[in-house]
């Protein structure tokens, strides 16, 4: 593996702090570490809080994109250093699941298939996360989570809640349909 080019595709999410700015700078600081290239980064998207209970619409919502490098390290060197960029962002592991200023999640390492107590490879839920597929199929129209299928066809299964942050935006700045002008 190592010295070969893997194309990894990476989830990132932020809910504390700058959320844009946040997302930006690590989509730098990513594609800065050795062996890695950055290939795409998606458009962001903006979704309610997931916690181990569910949806939390009290919490803080995240900003999510995804990118795509071309790697050519090992899997577990790059955990380790997306690992220190969250903890350089002010990453704190408390809470499973809980609010944080940067996650950054392995979702594929080409076709590797890894499942052990550091490591699962594809990611074990990106199959159902709207918020990782629809940035996704915005790079990748043929995306696909190695044994799960075509992301296209997965994200149409989530019932889709996620919307791109300009289309949020957009929305929340309109007046309500019937308003005077």
């Amino acid at each position: 593996m190592i010295g070969s080019i893997e194309r990894v595709v990476l989830a990132l999410g932020s809910n504390l702090g700058d959320r844009a700015a946040t997302l930006t700078r690590a989509a730098a600081d990513i594609s800065e570490l050795p062996g890695a290239t950055l290939v795409a980064v998606s458009p962001v998207y903006e979704s309610a809080a997931v916690k181990p209970g569910g949806v939390d619409e009290s919490a803080p919502r995240y900003f999510n994109a995804v990118l795509t490098i071309g790697y050519s390290g090992d899997p577990y060197a790059l955990l380790d250093a997306v690992n220190l960029i969250e903890a350089r962002h002010g990453r704190v592991r408390a809470e499973r699941w809980g609010d944080r200023t940067l996650d950054i999640d392995l979702i594929v390492f080409g076709e590797l298939r890894i499942d052990d107590d550091r490591l699962i490879l594809p990611h074990p839920r990106a199959a159902e996360r709207d918020f990782v597929l629809a940035p996704w199929l915005d790079l990748d129209a043929a995306a696909v989570i190695p044994g799960r299928g075509l992301v296209r066809d997965l994200l149409a299964a989530t019932g889709i809640t996620v919307r791109r942050v300009a289309d949020a935006s957009a929305a929340e700045s309109a007046p309500a349909p019937g308003a005077g002008r």
